[in-house]
């Protein structure tokens, strides 16, 4: 792997932009907003009943004009074109990358390796709606006769998730006579106490693994199993209280599932994309058929608008240009992502995976190792909890964090002014972000004079507002195919495959041999380097037999 200047960082607008950055890099948002008066209603966006406001931000018009040029010279539209193509843009695993395929309308077609993919798609959620509506309704009994009144899921990755995300982001609209739990962790202690106060005899196991042979989600599907037999006593039990989502009909039905209770999916589904695949049928059980295609019928909205708006008016391109604009010029090392409102709790969780597993990449398309920085760290956590934890550090610390505010005008749950209080917070830290206080400030409010110093906020530090009139089922689905595209377009410009994951791979390799060396009676010698062994040998004295 060798480094050698890449098309990119030589690429004129590239150059560019290094210049108009160091010519504006100091200018502080206090400046940019005084003489631009109009800057609060210009630098915005909106599409889909949802309102981005990028003026809070370190740029200018020429900077947004700048941003473009870079994302056309890249070759973003064949990119996007490529993709909604169903072109094998995967390249290291010859695969199309059609997430988009899942929410396509039954009138549309997307044709892969010679086939229409869509008449597919919607099949399998046709399957997973009266699946569904059976469970839900009732109908479908357990081994003893009794309704299920929980569901686990089983999963790890973009399998659990996805699916935990959106079961939290739409849980007022699931049905509360059924409850829901999540189990990914080969940590037993994961499964143990989610299976602490269940009835086998009402307890549904969605097991969730496309190969059917993933480690942490086989293990604990197995444990599963024995505790289902151990409370029900008869192999028989095991197909009314498993069904499966994968792709193979051998193993689920060694594992004794009824394979016409198994739901498919494709290659071409990448795992941090497919909650609204059957990786979804949880979240499908929980909020029912309808309200899981109002949630597609969002996501297919924004890829509609993400394909055909201008770059300088498109949601995605321009979250992801700002992205680069801080990654790449400013030398950010992180994002943060912070939701006002309580029920996207593990949206940041979720977009962890999405972005840093999709573009932790140091090569390019080409196999050259990059001379720029990719993806980022992203992290956060829900307002208003996080200004208590970590916004200090924001403000006051020494690190530039850009942010993106994520609030709705109406609250799902009107309790008092609550959530007047939230938005006021979600407003004022934008706005005390920006502006910051000056030490003139602080010394008008009169405080002591050591104090000064530690009361003063620089401020200019960029965030961006997304604002959005209610969480629906809609609202939600656009959002997260918003982020979809976002780390999309991302990828695109940095000519990296944001759709393969090499590196989750190397720690599984080693952890399959490592694991019969970890008996006591290990004889074998080991051949890791001298702290693993070491490390090793500690376990194996400690461990109780």
């Amino acid at each position: 792997m060798t480094q050698t200047e890449s098309s990119l960082t030589a690429n004129s607008a590239w150059q560019t932009l290094q210049s108009h950055h160091a010519q504006i890099s100091n200018v502080h948002m206090r400046e940019l907003f005084s003489a631009d008066p109009d800057r609060g209603q210009r630098l915005t966006a909106e599409a889909l009943g949802i309102y981005l406001d990028y003026s809070k931000n370190r740029i200018t018009d020429e900077t947004v004009k700048l941003l473009v040029e870079l994302a056309e010279r890249s070759g973003l539209r064949s990119r996007i074109d490529a993709m909604f193509r169903g072109d094998k843009i995967n390249a290291t695993e010859e695969r199309a990358v059609l997430h988009v395929a899942l929410r396509a309308a039954k009138d549309q077609s997307i044709v892969v390796d010679g086939e229409d993919v869509v008449p597919e798609v919607h099949a399998v959620l046709d399957k997973m709606a009266a699946f569904c509506d059976r469970v839900r309704s009732g109908q479908w009994k357990g081994h003893t006769g009794k309704s299920i009144r929980t569901i686990v899921n089983i999963g790890i990755g973009g399998s659990d998730l996805g699916p935990v995300m959106a079961y939290e982001a739409l849980r007022h609209y699931s049905q509360r006579d059924l409850q829901f739990r999540f189990v990914s962790n080969i940590d037993g202690t994961d499964l143990a106490e989610a299976l602490q106060d269940l009835d086998p005899a009402e307890t549904l196991f969605i097991v969730a693994s496309k190969t059917f042979t993933t480690q942490e989600t086989l293990t604990n599907a197995h444990s599963a199993r024995r505790w289902c037999l151990d409370g029900l006593g008869d192999e028989a039990a095991i197909a009314k209280h498993f069904v499966a989502v994968s792709t193979n009909a051998e193993q689920v039905a060694a594992f004794g599932i009824d394979t016409a209770n198994m739901f498919g999916f494709w290659d071409w589904v990448g795992g941090r994309y497919s909650f609204d695949s059957a990786i979804g049928l949880s979240l499908m059980l929980s909020i029912g058929p309808v309200q899981f295609r109002e949630m597609l019928a969002g996501m297919h909205a924004m890829d509609t608008h993400f394909q055909t708006a201008p770059f300088d008016q498109n949601l995605p391109v321009l979250l992801a240009l700002l992205g680069i604009w801080y990654n790449n010029f400013f030398d950010a090392q992180s994002v943060a992502i912070l939701p006002y409102d309580h029920y996207l709790g593990k949206l940041t969780a979720y977009l962890q995976q999405l972005d840093m597993e999709s573009n932790g990449k140091q090569v390019d398309l080409e196999g050259n190792a990059v001379d720029y920085q990719t993806g980022p760290i992203i992290w956060g956590a829900p307002g208003t909890n996080g200004q208590h934890a970590f916004y200090q550090l924001i403000h006051q610390g020494t690190k530039m964090i850009p942010c993106d505010f994520i609030g709705f005008c109406e609250t799902l749950n009107p309790l008092g002014n609550h959530h007047d209080l939230l938005m006021a917070n979600f407003f004022a830290q934008t706005e005390a972000l920006a502006m910051g206080k000056t030490e003139a400030e602080v010394r008008a409010d009169g405080v002591d004079e050591f104090q000064v110093p530690h009361r003063i906020f620089a401020g200019n530090h960029p965030t961006n507002t997304i604002l959005m009139g209610r969480l629906t089922s809609e609202s939600f689905g656009q959002l997260i195919a918003m982020y979809e595209h976002k780390v999309f377009v991302q990828g695109a410009i940095w000519n990296i495959n944001s759709f393969d994951q090499w590196g989750v791979e190397l720690g599984k390799v080693l952890a399959k041999k490592i694991v019969p060396e970890l008996a006591p009676s290990g004889s074998e010698p080991l051949q890791h380097d001298s702290s693993t062994n070491a490390l090793i040998e500690r376990y194996r004295s400690g461990k109780k037999s």
